[in-house]
């Protein structure tokens, strides 16, 4: 094990950069925390580049010799950390995802909320579905709140981050995938014609749904009973409800 001690060190400059966008772009990697998830991500299909260990924290479990870990003083370890309280242990990783590979898939078209992102993840791996598709203008997938929200399901999980999510979606549906918009205005979901044996659901922007392009790609347009007063639900509460419905078919 390297111990580092200085603030200046490149190497702490580099990870702590990891807490934005432009330095995770620029190194193509991502910080995990926490002992639950670094363990799965060392089992994962990432690439673990290095481990992060604070000097009073003792490894809790084996890792292999193939990946190099720092010894950190707390001051350290906590200006590299995203978190409030770190517990001790991160890693970081190679943006690497698993590609997608199923044909049961949820898509999000400008969901903005790392929350929301992160849930609707977690939700699709508890639902069973195949893999995540993400527009350009979706919140970062490896944004440090992104990640801590799928509780792991980011290892487990195929992606992709779409540069034409139109294009792709038009794509799909000629392959035989049913596209899925919901949306306030849609038909009532319960009530919906087959959606056959691939799908792609699309949950929309938090303030403005899916968008209209989008709609346009869409074989299924379907909108959620709202039988009390509340006029729409959380973007990551709609996808939860309608991912498990439609695994059930």
């Amino acid at each position: 094990m390297e111990n580092i001690t200085s603030l200046k060190n490149p190497k702490i400059i580099s990870w702590r950069s990891l807490r934005e966008r432009k330095g995770r772009e620029s190194l193509d990697a991502f910080l995990v925390e926490g002992p639950k998830m670094v363990q799965e991500a060392l089992s994962s299909s990432f690439t673990v580049r290095a481990l992060l260990l604070r000097e009073d924290t003792p490894l809790p479990f084996p890792v292999p010799d193939s990946v190099p870990i720092y010894g950190l003083p707390s001051h350290v370890f906590a200006s590299v950390s995203d978190t409030v309280t770190p517990q001790g242990i991160a890693a970081v990783l190679s943006r690497t995802p698993r590609p997608i590979d199923g044909k049961h898939l949820v898509c999000l078209d400008g969901v903005q909320d790392p929350g929301n992102v992160g849930t609707i993840i977690r939700t699709a791996d508890a639902a069973g579905l195949d893999g995540v598709i993400l527009s350009a203008s979706c919140a970062d997938l490896f944004s440090p709140k992104v990640v801590r929200a799928t509780m792991g399901s980011i290892f487990r999980m195929g992606f992709d981050v779409s540069a034409s999510l139109h294009d792709d979606l038009r794509t799909m549906r000629e392959n035989g995938f049913s596209i899925i918009s919901s949306q306030l205005d849609g038909d009532p979901f319960y009530a919906r014609p087959s959606v056959g044996s691939s799908f792609v659901l699309v949950i929309g922007n938090e303030a403005h749904g899916v968008s209209p392009e989008i709609r346009q790609e869409a074989t299924h347009r379907l909108a959620l009973p709202m039988r009390g007063g509340a006029e729409s639900l959380n973007a990551a509460v709609a996808a939860g409800i309608m991912m498990y419905d439609l695994m059930r078919d």
